[in-house]
């Protein structure tokens, strides 16, 4: 099923939850949407959902207009953060529940519903826990029986809340690869709320951002890693350098040096802010060579085959009268060679900086 929604609005009282939001979910696609809290991801969610009713704007479903349609009528199952499991009835009661409770008219035969959630359980890798009751669960066993029951009536949407916002790092990595799969082998059209950058980029086919409730960037995660289309996109996706200084034609003026740059639309000495990630810096210990900025060694930090080297502006060499902070990720081997020691003075080098107007100038 193919989701739409065209310019959807919604408050809380003086709060702007959702601001004009339009934004297109494909057929079959498994879509993050992905913010900081409060940005209004969730409302978006249940607001397709038809948990929420928007002040304004189309749910549109298959073609349809489903504004108006009563969540039972949608055909979504809903995966909330915090399970929502029945702690008096078994795993398989669980599961078995939104069938029991359709109308008669609809609800299908008891030996029809045992083979289905059977079928489910052996799905998601937990039918022979079928008689215990969630208590019995581990938190990442319960989050599956939750999605299990979600499936067992058949949805032609699936929405996710945080699915894995109550797990620890582990299992939340587990748990994604396992929806990862899930997904390619249902090919439902899917939704998942998070704020975790890494589980949008991992597990998504596509991103959509959203900030102060509004869509930011829509695109594979690919794209919006490599292509972020605003200021918070590149920050919020990961660690971030800034350089921030003024357009000097092609280069990016930051106190006496200048930083090549591949922006455009910014006029010539333009405010504005350069963004590179730590690992397309390179730090070079000739202070002699003119490319870079010259900058105070912070503290070196190992990790496996990687370090992370912290480094400080030198004192108002950006003309902003404190330090600016700045990390490069670079193999453990470069840094053993480059002989780098806390307090050297080097120059850090860009391979790539992409510059956006300062809007705070």
């Amino acid at each position: 099923m193919s989701i739409q929604v065209e310019h959807i609005h919604k408050t809380f009282g003086q709060f702007v939850a959702l601001d004009q939001v339009s934004v297109n979910f494909p057929d079959g696609a498994l879509t993050a949407l992905l913010g900081p809290s409060g940005c209004g991801k969730t409302t978006l969610l249940r607001v397709i959902a038809g948990l929420e009713t928007a002040d304004s704007g189309r749910v549109i479903l298959d073609g349809e207009d489903a504004s108006s349609t009563h969540v039972r009528q949608r055909q979504v199952g809903f995966v909330f953060q915090h399970y929502a499991l029945f702690r008096h009835l078994t795993v398989f009661e669980n599961v078995a529940f939104g069938l029991r409770v359709r109308p008669r008219r609809t609800r299908p035969k008891e030996a029809e519903i045992r083979l289905r959630v059977h079928r489910l359980l052996d799905l998601v890798q937990l039918d022979p826990l079928a008689n215990r009751f969630p208590t019995q669960l581990s938190g990442g066993q319960r989050q599956r029986v939750a999605l299990a029951r979600a499936l067992a009536v058949e949805p032609k949407v699936l929405l996710l809340d945080e699915p894995f916002g109550a797990l620890d790092a582990q299992v939340r990595k587990e748990l994604r690869r396992w929806l990862r799969r899930l997904h390619d082998e249902l090919h439902i059209t899917s939704l998942f709320v998070t704020h975790d950058q890494e589980e949008a980029l991992e597990v998504a086919d596509r991103v959509v951002l959203m900030h102060r409730g509004r869509v930011e960037q829509v695109g594979t995660p690919t794209e919006v890693y490599e292509h972020p289309a605003s200021p918070f996109v590149y920050g919020f996706l990961g660690a971030v350098n800034t350089f921030h200084g003024r357009i000097d034609g092609t280069h990016l003026r930051v106190g006496e040096a200048t930083l090549p740059h591949d922006g455009d639309a910014i006029h010539q000495g333009a405010d504005a802010v350069g963004f590179t990630r730590p690992h397309e810096l390179e730090i070079v210990t000739d202070l002699a060579t003119p490319h870079g900025i010259e900058v105070i060694l912070d503290r070196i930090l190992t990790f496996g085959a990687s370090a992370r080297v912290e480094l400080d502006s030198l004192p108002d060499a950006d003309g902003r009268g404190e330090p600016t902070h700045y990390e490069v990720i670079l193999p453990r081997e470069k840094v053993d060679a480059l002989g780098l020691v806390e307090g050297q003075r080097v120059r850090l080098v860009p391979s790539r900086i992409h510059v956006f107007p300062n809007q705070t100038a």
